[in-house]
């Protein structure tokens, strides 16, 4: 069996709407009631959440956003590169990974509201990441972009954000 296969089955990860493979790891058992998230939630959000993910290669995980900050972790495989375009249509990249020299970083955060992907830097391989998000995740929380609202809005990065969405 070979190392993705086996990392999916070991950690039993499913398949993730914008691509990829997670498992929810962690969900606080306290909560942040309504009325001290803001008027952007609607309902309770746990303290925290983390997920296991995976992205291979041959994929990607397509534009999207959550309200959220999430913290990327580095664990095993090649670097990532976490693609970041903000409301203002400021676009820039991040490398997730091991090589400090190299300007990579074991984990950074995306602020909530910026729309990011990522995409595997080495050919043929894998990045296996942990995601922490506080508050905690809702899939209520979340959107994938759509790409012609997305190129409507910054056209100057069309080409990327045809890369990394889906039709």
């Amino acid at each position: 069996m070979d190392k993705i296969k086996f990392i999916i089955e070991k950690l039993d990860l499913k398949p993730h709407p914008e691509g990829g493979y997670f498992r929810e790891t962690y969900r606080s058992a306290g909560v942040i009631m309504p009325e001290s998230l803001g008027q952007d939630y609607h309902g309770k959000r746990n303290f925290a959440t983390g997920i296991y993910f995976l992205l291979t290669s041959n994929a990607f995980s397509a534009f999207h956003r959550i309200k959220q900050d999430e913290m990327w972790h580095f664990y095993d495989g090649s670097p990532l590169e976490l693609h970041i375009l903000s409301e203002a249509g400021k676009y820039s990249v991040q490398i997730l990974g091991r090589e400090l020299n190299d300007g990579q970083v074991p984990q950074m955060v995306i602020h909530g509201g910026n729309w990011f992907a990522a995409t595997v830097v080495d050919a043929n391989s894998f990045t296996l990441t942990g995601c922490t998000v506080s508050p905690g995740f809702d899939f209520t929380d979340f959107e994938l972009a759509r790409r012609e609202e997305m190129i409507s809005r910054f056209p100057q990065h069309r080409k990327v954000i045809t890369k990394l969405t889906r039709g």
